[in-house]
């Protein structure tokens, strides 16, 4: 079985994970920013500790997952779907090329994506 099979089947059993079992979960933004901030959290506990091991397991986890998004988008051919997954991939980047800022990255990027998705407002007619 791989690993990606028993992550998926301890993930339905709805026990809680340790991050490192749990991985980067990519089924929404809510899951993927969920997932990441845990990696993060614990990517920081290994660094305080000195444990450079914990910390490359954690990297080689969003390392896979990003690549995971690229191969998504490259063959979606649904546009909007190929845009979430670019998305996705750039959140891993961010997470990849400067850890200790993502959560203030990801939290005004989240409020970025929300000002562009809330419709325009019309201008009151008179």
């Amino acid at each position: 079985m791989s690993e990606s099979y028993l992550r998926r089947l301890v993930r339905e059993s709805g026990l809680p994970m340790d991050p490192l079992v749990e991985g980067v979960r990519q089924e929404s933004f809510d899951e993927l920013a969920r997932t990441l901030l845990a990696l993060h959290a614990e990517y920081s506990r290994a660094a305080e500790a000195g444990d450079r091991e914990r910390q490359a397991a954690c990297r080689r986890l969003v390392i896979e997952a990003k690549d995971h998004a690229r191969w998504a988008a490259r063959r979606a051919k649904d546009p909007a779907k190929r845009e979430t997954k670019e998305e996705m991939a750039a959140w891993m980047l961010v997470w990849l090329e400067t850890p200790d800022a993502f959560p203030v990255w990801l939290d005004l990027r989240r409020k970025k994506l929300a000002e562009e998705a809330e419709p325009e407002a019309e201008p009151p007619q008179e």
